[in-house]
């Protein structure tokens, strides 16, 4: 069992929020060399400014792209904030260099245990 430092920006706050509260279940990343070896069992500290907390990856899942993700999960578990595929697109298109490192490396999801 390893442990991973997963940086959330000041600015995705609500996401921070939401991940402590549980209410977020599935966090995912572009699944680059920093993260693709992050596996079931592993630990993730999700650090936003100088609030951390510590969650257990249920589940790891790589997959190609955005709409493969979608077909094992709901667009509501990966972030409850948003209510269409549309948004959860748009989303990840907001983070900076975002949609080149998903078609680089595809994406990782991890189910977390609260």
């Amino acid at each position: 069992m390893k442990k991973y430092i997963l940086p959330i920006r000041q600015t995705d706050r609500a996401t921070y929020n939401l991940i402590k509260s549980g209410e977020k279940r599935v966090e995912t990343r572009a699944a680059s060399p920093r993260y693709k070896d992050i596996k079931d069992g592993d630990i993730v500290v999700f650090k936003c400014g100088n609030d951390s907390f510590e969650r257990i990856v249920k589940k790891a899942r790589k997959f190609n792209n955005v709409d493969k993700i979608l077909d094992h999960y709901d667009v509501k578990d990966i972030n409850p904030g948003v209510n269409t595929v549309e948004e959860l697109k748009l989303m990840y298109n907001s983070y900076p260099n975002y949609a080149e490192k998903l078609k680089k490396y595809g994406i990782i999801a991890f189910e977390l245990l609260e």
